[in-house]
């Protein structure tokens, strides 16, 4: 019997729809993350994108348990002497909380070029409207 090994032209990939309402921030990407690997699928290839296209929608409604949006900081490097820069998660959610869901999303992926490659897979919307109607997306209940 021999092993198979998905190649790049073979893979089929499906879009996805969740709705991140009321969902905890760790528990959904945890649950997103191996589904762009495509690590739910019987054709998973360590070194092959064989994951499905996610869109979230509601980025705004996500939460987090116990005294993490209090305490929960952001850190970014702008490159110049003394540049250590820190967000809250408070100001994340209020300005940009779609970046707050592809940062929990983006840190369980691999640290690689094929980790960047399956985050350009997800789409994350702050509310309820998206623009791949075209696609037909599938919603999926992940909680």
């Amino acid at each position: 019997m021999k092993t198979f090994m998905a190649k790049k032209n073979q893979v089929e990939q499906k879009w996805l729809l969740v709705d991140a309402e009321g969902a905890i921030l760790g528990r959904m990407a945890a649950k997103i993350a191996p589904i762009l690997m495509g690590k739910n699928k019987p054709t998973y290839t360590p070194h092959v994108d064989t994951g499905d296209y996610v869109i979230v929608l509601n980025a705004e409604k996500v939460r987090v348990t116990g005294k993490k949006a209090d305490m929960k900081e952001y850190e970014h490097y702008t490159h110049y002497p003394s540049g250590r820069k820190f967000t809250s998660f408070a100001d994340m959610m209020e300005k940009k909380p779609q970046r707050v869901v592809e940062l929990a999303v983006k840190r369980m992926l691999p640290k690689n070029k094929l980790g960047r490659a399956m985050l350009k897979k997800l789409k994350v919307y702050r509310g309820p409207e998206h623009e791949h109607q075209a696609q037909k997306p599938e919603k999926i209940e992940l909680f």
